[in-house]
């Protein structure tokens, strides 16, 4: 879905809101410490830091970490000449750590940001992230997105849905609602569970966890319309780390050609991802110019 200049706009309430949000964030990001060169990697190993809690992603069933992304870290483990040691971080403050160089990069279903764009670089996408509501099943009130105004959303703190809001915000306006009270939360379940439980009336989520969600539990959840332009999932990599960038493309290249990146979608997501994009994401107007986002 193509946004009009109208609908990027950011509306000057839910900015400064915005603003406050991720001031502290994005400050720990922007001090990123010096990052290890491909032969630092290659002769100390690469540390990659991944978390447990966002399926079907990243996450942990009977004690062990399952996912898309753990099927592709042994894909790594057994491309790479050398060692990759991997840490289970809460999300919240994952990205600061790859930023200030205790992990090298993050191998996490991360959503493509503007404010992330300005510390990180991306691999090529591995999925779509396009943002949909999801509401409880059983809820006929909400039937579109104008039924959204004035209604409590949850969003996970800290993610790349939080600072799209003012695309949901700019939609409601158009057909005179408002955007409602926000709840942020460490990790999804939490905001699921309020969902479930009347706290919130829905759930701001991307396409391949909403699907997952719901394909699992249809009785509980049902998903409902966009509520943002196009988006990718990738790896975001400290932009003072070209070398592994390429490196980390090259994996996905491969991958990507001998099918196996296929299968591993198909298996994770239920769907492949044959149209994405296939080069680095280094810049806000190259991702804004590929989303088909109005500036």
């Amino acid at each position: 879905m193509a946004i009009s200049s109208r609908n990027s706009r950011i509306p000057q309430r839910f900015s400064r809101l915005m603003a406050a949000t991720l001031a502290g964030t994005f400050l720990a990001l922007s001090a990123t410490s010096q990052a290890a060169d491909m032969s630092d990697i290659e002769s100390q190993g690469l540390k990659v830091a991944t978390e447990d809690n966002y399926a079907p992603f990243n996450f942990i069933t009977n004690g062990d970490a399952v996912g898309f992304n753990a099927d592709m870290l042994e894909e790594l483990k057994a491309y790479a000449d050398f060692e990759v040691s991997q840490e289970i971080l809460p999300w919240t403050g994952l990205l600061a750590a790859v930023s200030t160089g205790q992990y090298d990069m993050a191998l996490t279903g991360a959503l493509v940001s503007d404010e992330r764009l300005r510390v990180f670089n991306y691999t090529p996408p591995y999925a779509s992230a396009q943002h949909f509501y999801i509401k409880r099943a059983d809820d006929d009130r909400l039937t579109s997105v104008k039924d959204l105004s004035g209604m409590t959303a949850g969003v996970q703190a800290g993610s790349a849905l939080l600072t799209r809001l003012p695309e949901l915000e700019a939609m409601l306006e158009e057909s005179g609602g408002e955007l409602g009270k926000v709840v942020q939360y460490e990790s999804y379940p939490e905001a699921f569970a309020d969902l479930a439980n009347g706290r919130l009336d829905y759930v701001v989520d991307s396409a391949v966890p909403a699907n997952a969600l719901v394909a699992s539990k249809p009785d509980l959840f049902a998903k409902g319309q966009a509520v943002s332009g196009a988006g990718y999932v990738s790896w975001p990599i400290p932009k003072n780390n070209p070398e592994l960038l390429a490196y980390m493309t090259d994996f996905l290249n491969e991958m990507r050609e001998s099918g196996r990146l296929a299968e591993l979608q198909q298996k994770w997501f239920g769907e492949s991802f044959p149209d994405l994009p296939t080069e680095t994401l280094t810049s806000v107007e190259q991702f804004h110019e590929l989303a088909g986002l109005a500036d």
